[in-house]
């Protein structure tokens, strides 16, 4: 049984309050790799005209500079669902994993968008709840409990730790 830890969107572009989970999204990463748990970065670009945001070759869609990075497997989506990402599909069945652990931006959208694809994937998936931001902070109760009636576990740092 694989795991994987997975981080949306942590770039430049997202927003600012990425800087309140940034301290746990990085504990998160070190308990990580202390476990022998892979790590994969998510980077969203966004092809479409009169983009504003995470435009390919901008500063914007690079991920944050104070974000720990411990691995190659950094894959870039087009959409919001992660499994979107060839790459990032290829990496799951190739390392067999079955169990994904979910931190990152935003949560009304690109996470949301994940945790649905990998739930009806039927993968085991764990959000962790003081891992992840949204532009509209007011929606991030209402998220967690759209991802647990989709089937996905919300659990926290400490209960990692």
């Amino acid at each position: 049984m694989e795991k994987v830890l997975v981080i949306i969107d942590i770039q430049n572009d997202i927003t600012k309050n990425y800087k309140e989970i940034i301290g746990n999204i990085n504990k998160a990463i070190d308990w990580a790799v202390n476990n022998g748990i892979h790590v994969v970065y998510i980077r969203h670009e966004n092809l479409s005209d009169g983009t504003r945001t995470f435009k390919p070759n901008t500063q914007g869609a690079e991920l944050v500079s104070d974000l720990k990075i411990v691995s190659k497997n950094i894959f870039t989506k087009f959409k919001g669902n992660a499994l979107s990402s060839e790459e990032f599909a290829d990496f799951v069945n190739k390392n067999g994993i079955s169990d994904f652990y979910i931190t990152g931006a935003d949560a009304i959208a690109c996470v949301k968008s994940t945790c649905y694809n990998l739930v009806k994937a039927n993968y085991n998936v764990n959000v962790l709840s003081d891992c992840i931001t949204s532009y509209d902070k007011r929606k991030i109760d209402e998220m967690l409990q759209y991802y647990e009636s989709k089937g996905c576990k919300i659990t926290n740092l400490n209960e990692l730790l």
